[in-house]
């Protein structure tokens, strides 16, 4: 009985962390020593992303419920990255680390609810830090409202320069 119970929990755990995140990072670890697991657990968890390995067939059943499948991708020993904030910086962390790591295979992901591929999860990791983004945004804001500051500043500038020419005028 206790053994049950602990794969019911297993399930709940995996369906909630799915129902919460952002983006889930489907990967293969094998080949990877426990060094090299530690350094990219390290990783991840510097960008408050949880690195899970999990048992396939409970995985298959936590998922059910949601509109995504991915049944052909859950074969093999299979770890998840979860992150609940930044949907980017799983996608960069791993494909950093399978450069130099080739063993780290990325199988597949959920971004947003949606089933991407490996080529998806390789171009999300192109895209640049949510900070960085959002400062572009910001600019992108800020910029019309600093040109019609200058332009404001230059005709009050011209006005006060013709009342000085006339004042200067009017004085000789």
């Amino acid at each position: 009985m206790a053994i049950k119970e602990a794969k019911v929990k297993a399930v709940e755990e995996i369906r909630d962390r799915f129902g919460r995140c952002r983006t889930a990072i489907l990967t293969d670890y094998r080949g990877l020593n426990v060094a090299e697991i530690t350094e990219l657990r390290r990783k991840l968890k510097e960008q408050d992303v949880e690195y899970k390995v999990v048992k396939n067939t409970l995985t298959k059943i936590a998922i059910q419920d949601f509109e995504f499948n991915l049944d052909e991708h859950l074969e093999g020993p299979t770890a998840i990255a979860f992150s609940y904030e930044d949907p980017v910086a799983p996608a960069k962390i791993l494909m950093d680390f399978a450069k130099t790591h080739k063993q780290l295979e990325i199988k597949a992901g959920v971004v947003e609810g949606k089933v991407a591929d490996k080529s998806v999860i390789g171009e999300l990791a192109k895209m640049p830090p949510k900070e960085q983004l959002l400062a572009n945004v910001v600019g992108a804001i800020q910029s019309p409202l600093y040109g019609i500051v200058g332009v404001l500043e230059g005709t009050i500038r011209d006005m006060v320069y013709t009342l000085q020419a006339i004042q200067d005028k009017k004085a000789s």
